[in-house]
């Protein structure tokens, strides 16, 4: 047993650069985005649509995920996954080499691929970490340990893009080519090491109802219909408050893109202080207590952010680079709303468990399939940020606000009344 669990110690560390992955990633797309719209002279709207193509493949392919982690196991899945997310970042290397004309469409290509590829990380790594972990408290530690690793990636990825842009006049798909290349490279050697590696598949039970007359009998809870709306408005209100403050900040001379990237950065560098605090609460305070403060608690710094003048400079401690590429905190000057942007962080950081929580609470044999709808509403991290984009391109990045601030309305209307349940009448 002992040979046993020590061999794990490989795969173990694999799943939780994968994690780490899936924020690289991810998050790669709103520097990106900024890169764009420079590049070819786009709309804020259309700078997102990387990040929109990267999360609508979340709709495509959720519930195949789950059908593929059924047939194939947790291993091949994996391998299937990173393979798909090498051939996804490839492809938005191209786009860096492509013709003028061409390099655009090349590029939403390659984002829309690397999309497939983090639906089914997400798939597979959270229960392929319990297993390895053994299950229980320690599986749970790994899965804790494996989300930290993601929130710290999440929170390098835009300062170090905003580094290599620096504050050219113009920037160009080639100046991120070294971060492409180190996602190309770490990819490459998951593959090979998780392809000789022995990993023990769990004993997934499967159902003798068919997945169709599972899904009909978890629509049927309007708690759950609400819930997965809200997780919809809530990866969209996560991942459009940094990304529009991004854009907003790299285009005013007093901030530039440097500082934009790391003040982006700090936004998830708080997500992962929420996240740590949640997880020390989590048994002490509801998940609609918790739900309903952070909603509200959003909403009002979204609000103070959106009415606070415009000439009013803070000094804010961000993230930042040394000239030797050392992370340190440093001060910089910024506008006040900027500051109450990036405290968001700290709400939208545990929203997702509580929401999960309320939403499948009292389905019983139809949770699995309501997991395999929730994979589908994560789409709403790519239509709901190019929606504010286009909102930001008729009234101004910091009036795109309102978006997120009926986000925030919308979550807290699900935390005091819509999470309640409705006793389900079987006919």
């Amino acid at each position: 047993m002992k040979t046993d669990k020590k061999s794990h110690v490989v795969p173990i560390m694999m799943m939780i650069v994968l994690f780490g992955m899936i924020a690289f990633v991810t998050n790669l797309a709103a520097p990106m985005g900024q890169v764009l719209k420079e590049q070819f002279n786009v709309s804020n709207f259309q700078g997102l649509l990387g990040n929109a193509a990267n999360f609508i493949a979340y709709a495509v392919m959720g519930i195949p995920g789950g059908l593929l982690l059924q047939r194939v196991g947790y291993k091949k899945t994996a391998l299937i996954a990173i393979a798909v997310g090498f051939l996804g970042v490839f492809v938005q290397f191209l786009a860096g080499h492509a013709p003028e004309t061409m390099a655009f469409s090349v590029y939403l290509l390659g984002a829309f691929i690397a999309g497939f590829s983090m639906c089914l990380l997400n798939i597979v790594v959270n229960p392929m970490l319990n297993t390895l972990g053994g299950g229980g408290n320690r599986g749970n530690q790994l899965i804790q340990v494996g989300g930290s690793f993601n929130s710290v990636m999440a929170t390098i990825t835009p300062a170090f893009v905003g580094v290599l842009i620096g504050e050219t006049a113009k920037a160009n798909i080639k100046d991120v080519f070294p971060v492409l290349y180190i996602a190309l490279g770490v990819f490459a050697l998951v593959f090979v090491v998780l392809s000789f590696v022995r990993i023990p598949e769990p004993h997934i039970e499967q159902s003798k109802e068919p997945l169709g007359k599972l899904m009909k009998g978890a629509l049927g809870y309007r708690h759950f219909i609400l819930g997965a709306i809200a997780i919809f408005v809530y990866v969209g209100v996560e991942v459009g408050t940094p990304y529009l403050m991004l854009y907003w900040l790299s285009e005013l001379p007093e901030v530039g893109k440097t500082i934009a990237g790391s003040v982006a950065g700090t936004y998830w560098f708080l997500m992962l202080i929420g996240r740590l605090a949640g997880a020390s609460i989590g048994s002490k305070v509801s998940s609609r207590s918790m739900l309903t403060v952070t909603s509200l608690v959003g909403g009002l710094l979204v609000l103070v952010a959106i009415f606070m003048p415009l000439h009013t400079m803070i000094s804010l401690p961000v993230l930042q680079h040394s000239a030797t590429g050392a992370l340190y905190f440093g001060l910089a000057r910024v506008p006040i709303s900027a500051m109450f942007i990036v405290l968001v962080g700290l709400c939208t950081s545990v929203m997702w468990g509580g929401i999960f929580n309320l939403a499948v609470e009292g389905l019983g044999k139809y949770t699995a399939a309501a997991s395999g709808i929730f994979m589908v509403m994560v789409c709403g991290g790519g239509i709901l940020p190019a929606f504010q984009g286009w909102v930001a391109d008729k009234v101004g990045e910091l009036g795109s606000y309102w978006v997120v601030l009926a986000g925030m309305a919308y979550l807290l209307f699900y935390a005091l009344l819509g999470s309640r349940q409705v006793v389900k009448n079987e006919n």
